[in-house]
């Protein structure tokens, strides 16, 4: 046995992911809370993007995709971090997820990446009143 050891996750968004001929991938690039399981999955699809504008010569590109990537994984990361240590709205969301089941799951494949985050104004709203209503 040995003594539990943990570093503080931060959300980080930096001004710029390359400059000349040097480009910042995963952590280094960014950090999104590891709350949501994104690291890996995220480094290696901004490695993907970032190889296919290396090819063309294009960095400014990936600054692009850079940021597109991110958002998922950030959106996710602050709707778990805002049911930290709130024992009152767990409970009250739990008791939303089981009179509309339909939420979670959208909210899951939100997670996943098969629904945009362009869902989650919906559904927000309507976890929203039933957080109101519950």
């Amino acid at each position: 046995m040995s003594t539990e050891r943990g570093a503080l996750t931060a959300n980080r968004r930096l001004k710029r992911v390359w400059r000349k001929n040097v480009a910042l991938i995963g952590d280094a690039s960014g950090t999104v809370d590891a709350i949501t399981g994104e690291g890996l999955g995220l480094s290696f699809s901004q490695a993907v993007v970032l190889a296919g504008c290396l090819k063309y010569g294009n960095l400014e590109a990936y600054q692009t995709a850079h940021r597109s990537l991110a958002v998922r994984p950030r959106l996710m990361a602050r709707l778990m971090l805002t049911l930290s240590g709130r024992p009152r709205f767990q409970r009250r969301t739990l008791k939303v997820f089981g009179k509309r089941p339909e939420i979670f799951r959208r909210l899951l494949a939100l997670h996943v990446g098969r629904l945009s985050p362009f869902h989650l104004a919906v559904d927000g709203l309507t976890l929203g009143w039933g957080l109101l209503t519950a």
